[in-house]
């Protein structure tokens, strides 16, 4: 019998496609290697012939894309003499963050916004250790806060302004390419720092970059990209970013200083990665909109109804964006659609149980009465 190897982690995976050496000590739980399930059953909803793809990244170790990146941050953290790291977080990143802190043995320091962050995020930071420090305010305050207290303390920045993030988390496109044999034609995903869809265009770029002038040169490498010469595909695609209604920056063409949406992972108003974002957009011919907290909670409801997939109120954004746009023609019949689901469905039980209205049925415990709720509720 032949035994496939152990899976390590993407930056054993992909260690030719990443800033480490031989000598570099990897900080890793085996992110990375997430599913891409096609949807069976939303497309037909749609009434266009399109092909629906979600990258599941909620099933990463602790439960979000933020492990891609953090793998890499924390790698060169600690292979640069670093004991602690301080992020700035709605939720995810401060799991992330922690978890990887444990692992290298280092402290982790997260700055989160009082009464605006999902328990379930909340308690994986602390679980796993990290001090905790809760501000009056949100998540664009922690932010400034980090950058200028990591002037001043002996604390690395592991945010997405971070380069060694957006490395990391690149490779999502990379897993992407090589399961579909090709790039989709377009690539949807949640925006709030705009990180996310920053790293995603890097990897595509990557993967596509030729030094015979078939691809241009894209904003990141300048003509200067280090795969010049070892294309794999000869496409991108077109890259949509989707934001919440209450905080859309990228839709107003300014920051929002006080932003409030549902999709909590996704409550940025002052976006970190503001001008890769848009330079993403221009380089890919794609576009930003927005969707409602009441379409987005529609759209992680229908994934869970539907597909069996259970994502986070922001994931679903993705979705709910993608849907309309392939409803109104945006988004061209016959294409193959990627949506990126950036977060479990536990990462915020609270939010899905209030979404989920159904009766509990209570009955008394004999052969009769649960053969009769069976048949009252078979359709």
């Amino acid at each position: 019998m032949a035994f496939r190897p152990r899976y390590t982690g993407l930056i054993e995976r992909y260690r030719d496609r990443l800033p480490v050496n031989d000598d570099t000590r990897i900080i890793s739980l085996g992110e990375g290697n997430t599913p891409l399930i096609k949807l069976n059953h939303i497309p037909e909803l749609t009434g266009k012939n399109v092909d629906i793809y979600v990258k599941y990244e909620g099933l990463n170790p602790t439960g979000s894309f933020k492990d891609r990146g953090m793998t890499m941050a924390v790698t060169q953290a600690v292979n640069e003499g670093a004991k602690a790291i301080i992020c700035a977080s709605t939720g995810n990143t401060s799991a992330s963050a922690a978890a990887y802190a444990a692992r290298a043995g280092i402290t982790a320091f997260v700055l989160i916004p009082d009464g605006k962050i999902a328990q379930g995020k909340l308690a994986q930071a602390m679980m796993e250790g990290a001090v905790v420090i809760q501000i009056k305010g949100n998540f664009d305050d922690g932010m400034r806060l980090v950058k200028e207290v990591a002037k001043e303390a002996p604390v690395t920045i592991v945010n997405s302004i971070n380069p060694y993030r957006l490395q990391g988390q690149k490779t999502a496109a990379f897993e992407i390419i090589e399961e579909l044999g090709r790039a989709p034609d377009y690539h949807c995903l949640p925006v709030g720092n705009a990180g996310n869809i920053t790293a995603h265009w890097i990897g595509y770029c990557e993967y596509a970059c030729s030094d015979d002038k078939t691809t241009e040169a894209c904003a990141f490498c300048e003509g200067n990209c280090r795969f010049a010469g070892g294309a794999l595909v000869g496409t991108r695609p077109t890259m949509v970013g989707y934001q919440a209604s209450g905080s859309a920056p990228f839709m107003r063409g300014e920051m929002v200083d006080n932003p409030e949406t549902v999709a909590t992972a996704i409550r940025i108003g002052h976006p970190q990665s503001w001008d890769y974002a848009w330079k993403v957009k221009a380089e890919s011919d794609g576009w930003f909109d927005e969707c409602s907290d009441e379409e987005i909670l529609h759209a992680q409801k229908l994934l869970a109804e539907k597909e069996g997939v259970f994502c986070e109120p922001a994931s679903a954004t993705s979705l709910a964006g993608a849907m309309r746009d392939i409803q109104s023609g945006k988004i061209r019949d016959n294409s193959s659609v990627v949506c990126t689901l950036t977060g479990h469905g536990l990462k915020d039980p609270d939010t899905a149980i209030q979404q989920s209205t159904g009766p509990v049925i209570k009955i008394e415990s004999t052969l009769e009465q649960v053969k009769k709720a069976i048949l009252d509720n078979v359709d």
